[in-house]
């Protein structure tokens, strides 16, 4: 189903946007913001140091932030992967372009045309990919480049911007302005797809997914570092070399020499008055100390970013493969969060200037809606097992509620090309007896068997075949049950019994159990033959 569960997805548009299309993209005049380069505050990171740049952001100078960020999504292999994975979830997703509600027919042409302009943006999968990066940054801004095509205003570009180059204003509302200027300039409308994606609510320097993964960041960074520094150390084996007593200064640089060739060129000679020895690696569980801290570390960014751990690591000692597949690689509710979100961001930036630009729509509240579709694919086969039941039941479900939830659209006026239910086939008929020019009698007689439905109180076939294998094999298993209970009651130890049922088993034919079980069956294959022709209606 396409949802657009998103009341406040048209509340922010303008609703004139004059002159937009033909202004040239704003950044093409920042020049300074085009020459700008990163400060990497990620390099030589302290606690001391992020909490001073985390203040810094709360009190209206985010850049170092906003550099940590790229920094963090750069150098984190875990974090990135976990953040690209979640991305692409959503990516993954089919999209529509709906109407809005009790559409006319201009609407839902309107509509129409907007969703085959949309699927012609070139790399429409990497720009829906680009607006997904303020689901760990806060916010993103895409400028969007406008050209005419075939009498059309359509969009020629559209071209991330790094979140470095703007800067928040804070008033009655917070607003994104481009960092140039003293308090920066307002985004040009109908030239930027502005989408702010909050982790947690609050303003945009605090409600980002990346503020909360920060610490976890740092940390694992110390634990890394360490391990790297204790391998250097006490990963190599330990060379060491014995001087006899009394060697001169020249003897002991000879051995030094040696012991230095050994570890670069594996490779070196020394008198045989001196010794090499090897000393092991350290091997104990040091370094463990520093893995749990990375492991504590990554399950946490992975809560973080897809809210469980299980989609992205096994645990330690068990199986978790078949419950990461429950979480379904990223939880259903944050792609359904994220989508619904975007689709809003898309919705505002994109469908309504597209639709104002080339007049298809005047009135913003009718504006066609960008949309995902959120149904689940096994929803469908749940829909079609319970729909007929309940409707058997006598509930009365419309017909436009049941397409919805299925996805399935109403068929237009005039459509010829629409799936019939499949023809019932025609009841087969007796057949002719070789040589005989007349089967009436076969005929007849057939009709009476199938026109003639059961009596109510007339014993259940099956009843009667299972109360008649019971009698014809009851002989067969009263004889064993009586030489087992007559074994049992002589014997004096369980020892007794057992040799007295090996001595037992060969007198114990299944002869009579076997035949009667033959003939059981029989019954009951022509029974079932019987009750195929009757509901056939065979005459």
């Amino acid at each position: 189903m396409v949802t657009d569960e998103s009341p406040d997805v048209l509340g922010s548009i303008p609703d004139t946007l004059p002159d937009a299309p033909a202004l040239p993209p704003q950044t093409s005049r920042a020049i300074s913001l085009q020459n700008e380069f990163q400060t990497h505050p990620g390099r030589g990171l302290t606690p001391a140091s992020l909490a001073s740049l985390l203040v810094a952001a709360e009190q209206g100078n985010p850049l170092a932030q906003f550099d940590l960020f790229e920094d963090m999504e750069e150098r984190d292999g875990h974090l990135a992967a976990e953040m690209i994975r979640r991305r692409r979830a959503l990516t993954r997703l089919d999209w529509n372009i709906v109407p809005p509600p009790n559409p006319s027919a201009a609407e839902k042409k309107a509509a129409l045309t907007l969703n085959e302009w949309v699927t012609d943006l070139p790399d429409l999968e990497e720009l829906l990919f680009d607006t997904t990066d303020a689901i760990g940054k806060g916010f993103v801004c895409q400028e969007i480049e406008w050209a005419r095509d075939g009498g059309h205003w359509l969009p020629r570009s559209i071209v991330h911007r790094p979140q470095s180059w703007f800067r928040f204003v804070r008033g009655y509302t917070q607003e994104i302005r481009l960092r140039t200027g003293g308090f920066g300039d307002p985004l040009q409308p109908g030239g930027w797809i502005v989408h702010t994606h909050k982790a947690k609510s609050g303003y945009l320097e605090r409600a980002s997914l990346f503020r909360v993964l920060v610490w976890p960041y740092l940390f694992k960074n110390y634990s890394v570092g360490d391990l790297a520094e204790f391998l250097e150390i006490y990963g190599i084996p330990l060379r060491l070399g014995k001087y006899p007593p009394g060697a001169s200064d020249a003897e002991k640089n000879t051995l030094m020499r040696a012991l230095l060739t050994l570890g670069h060129n594996a490779a070196g000679i020394v008198p045989s008055t001196m010794a090499l020895e090897f000393a092991k690696a350290a091997d104990g569980d040091a370094k463990a100390s520093y893995e749990v801290m990375i492991d504590f570390c990554e399950r946490t960014q992975s809560k973080i970013i897809l809210g469980a751990t299980l989609t992205s690591q096994a645990g330690r000692g068990s199986n978790t493969n078949a419950l990461g597949t429950i979480h379904n690689e990223v939880r259903k509710d944050l792609t359904d969060s994220d989508a619904k979100q975007i689709a809003g961001a898309w919705t505002r930036a994109v469908v309504w200037p597209l639709a104002l630009f080339n007049g298809l729509i005047a009135d913003r509240s009718r504006c066609p809606r960008f949309a995902f579709n959120l149904q689940e694919p096994e929803d469908l086969a749940n829909y079609a097992q319970s729909l007929p039941s309940l409707v058997a039941l006598g509930l009365r479900i419309p017909r436009q509620w049941a397409q919805a939830k299925l996805g399935i659209p109403e068929p237009e006026e005039g459509d010829a090309d629409i799936l019939q239910p499949a023809q019932a086939a025609a009841p087969p008929q007796p057949l002719q007896l070789a040589g005989k020019s007349d089967a009436k009698p076969a005929a007849a007689a057939t009709a009476r068997l199938t026109a003639q439905p059961p009596a109510d109180d007339r014993p259940d076939p099956p009843a009667l075949m299972t109360d008649r294998l019971g009698r014809n094999t009851a002989p067969a298993l009263d004889a064993w049950i009586g030489q087992v209970r007559e074994l049992a009651a002589k014997a004096t130890s369980l020892q007794e019994l057992r040799d007295g049922l090996l001595r037992l088993a060969p007198s114990m034919s299944l002869d009579d159990y076997a035949k009667a079980m033959t003939e059981a069956l029989t019954a009951a294959a022509l029974a079932g033959r019987f009750e195929v022709l009757r509901e056939a209606g065979m005459s």
